[in-house]
């Protein structure tokens, strides 16, 4: 018989899930500076290396925001930088403009399959659904559908969606606590249906791309599944890979 060995985190891994486990619990909120690497070093009893190496990881997983010359802060969506983080649809022309948010419904269902399989939640539990539209210069390009977990965004609606000036994920991390940290996605082509064709403006049966997306907070716990239908008649998905 044999058995597996015992592995053992590094030291700034450890230390690391020390933090994530403070950013979990609300010690340190999205915006808000954290301690020193001084500060953090005596609070772990570990060297002020292990704990820079423990922050240039959670920096380049999106935990984290380093500022020059102010410190070192909890990423969040409300950041200009993280605008554009999932959303990955880019003009033909370069321009890089916001996209203008305009919801059309809000309302709450019961889990089905393919929800709560996505969610990792019970069918026939409480879901929220929105739908919604996002333009490009008063154009529409977009359709989402989001499916989200009814315990968790209890008071919802669509009033709220509509008054909100910002990005959803800065409403959900604003207004629920909930901070999306990574995301999977799926992407195929479609042909537009006549709802679809509509609300974009395109003819029935034009191609359009399928964007399927499950994304994570703190220990990869999924708290949305959407499903987008995008125009690519004057943008493209980009994704840069290193």
């Amino acid at each position: 018989m044999s058995f597996e060995s015992p592995t053992f985190a590094p030291l700034y891994r450890q230390i690391k899930s020390l933090m994530i486990q403070a950013l979990e619990s609300g010690e340190w909120r999205p915006g808000q500076m954290i301690p020193s690497e001084q500060e953090l070093a005596s609070r772990f009893n570990v060297s002020q290396g292990t704990v820079r190496k423990a922050i240039d990881e959670m920096a380049a997983d999106n935990y984290l925001i380093r500022r020059q010359g102010k410190g070192t802060f909890v990423a969040s969506h409300s950041d200009p930088r993280a605008l554009f983080r999932f959303l990955r649809l880019t003009p033909i022309n370069g321009d890089i403009v916001p996209l203008q948010s305009e919801p059309l419904d809000c309302w709450r269902a019961k889990a089905g399959q393919e929800a709560s399989r996505n969610l990792a939640i019970e069918p026939g539990v409480p879901i929220i659904i929105v739908r919604r539209v996002l333009k490009h210069d008063a154009k529409p390009i977009l359709v989402d559908e989001i499916y989200l977990p009814g315990d968790v965004f209890q008071g919802l609606n669509i009033e709220m969606l509509k008054d909100w000036r910002g990005s959803i994920y800065g409403l959900f991390e604003s207004r629920f606590g909930v901070r999306m940290l990574s995301a999977r996605e799926k992407i195929r082509a479609v042909a537009a249906d006549r709802n679809v064709a509509e609300t974009l403006g395109v003819a029935e049966g034009v191609p359009l791309l399928s964007v399927e997306r499950v994304a994570f907070t703190y220990g990869d716990k999924p708290l949305e599944w959407r499903r987008g239908l995008y125009s690519t008649a004057e943008h493209y998905y980009l994704n840069e890979l290193s």
